[in-house]
């Protein structure tokens, strides 16, 4: 079996076929998606899909991008739906700064404030970062110790040597999808992040993989990450989706629920 550790099937690009999109996954071998939220009407949404999907799981949480949204009213929305049992995560959280679509400072304030919360919650921590590592690496060391939960950094866009430093540093476990078959350069990122550190995603409808490109991203597409994965390890693709399964299991918690 395998697991999406990231993925969107609320995005509006895809949530008109949700039904058949999860479908399409459990026949690929896909047993559990993991769906992220970027702000609080995808985090209910995120919740709803997990009640209603026995193999999906809910991350809550606000993106950077919609870090101006953030409000007392918010948080306490997002306290309420981390109650409910399928809530595994909080996130996807972070820096974004190829767009700026909240200013920075805003970004930087927000995300410091959902670290503590997702502390105050015992959840593990979804980031996503853009263009930003500096400011996140700052922010992240002043708050080191409210990340005892684990600690994941979802569509890993770092260099080798910063993967090392979150490895060492933090325990952190790094998800990679589509890019993988396209990109240059990732084999040196993957051996620095361990094979045994390591998930799969598709952050779907995003990031779709070779051949697939240019047509949304769906959970189905999965088996394509594995195999570039196994081919830039150099290990059977079998042994990619056991470690990389075990590794979602693990820091999702998945087999306590």
């Amino acid at each position: 079996m395998y697991i999406d550790a990231h993925a969107h099937l609320d995005d509006e690009a895809i949530c008109a076929r949700e039904a058949e999109v999860v479908a399409a996954a459990r026949a690929a071998g896909v047993g559990v998606i993991v769906n992220a939220s970027s702000d609080l009407p995808s985090s209910e949404r995120s919740v709803a899909l997990a009640a209603k999907y026995e193999e999906v799981y809910a991350v809550i949480g606000v993106h950077p991008h919609e870090a101006k949204t953030y409000s007392d009213e918010v948080e306490q929305r997002i306290i309420t739906l981390a109650k409910q049992p399928k809530v595994v995560a909080f996130g996807e959280i972070g820096l974004d700064y190829h767009y700026d679509l909240s200013p920075r400072d805003v970004q930087q304030a927000v995300l410091e404030r959902e670290i503590q919360l997702a502390a105050e919650l015992a959840l593990p921590v979804v980031f996503h970062v853009r263009e930003a590592y500096e400011d996140f690496n700052r922010i992240i060391e002043k708050n080191r110790g409210y990340l005892g939960n684990g600690v994941l950094l979802h569509c890993y866009s770092g260099s080798a040597e910063l993967a090392k430093y979150y490895r060492e540093r933090f325990d952190a476990k790094f998800s990679f999808g589509g890019v993988l078959t396209f990109a240059k350069h990732k084999d040196v990122v993957l051996q620095a992040a361990g094979i045994e550190n390591v998930m799969l995603e598709t952050d779907c409808p995003y990031m779709t993989p070779v051949p697939y490109r240019g047509t949304p991203n769906e959970p189905k597409y999965i088996p394509l990450v594995a195999a570039k994965m196994a081919e830039l390890y150099g290990v059977d693709v079998k042994l990619i989706e056991n470690v990389t399964t075990e590794n979602a299991k693990e820091f999702y918690r998945l087999e306590r629920q």
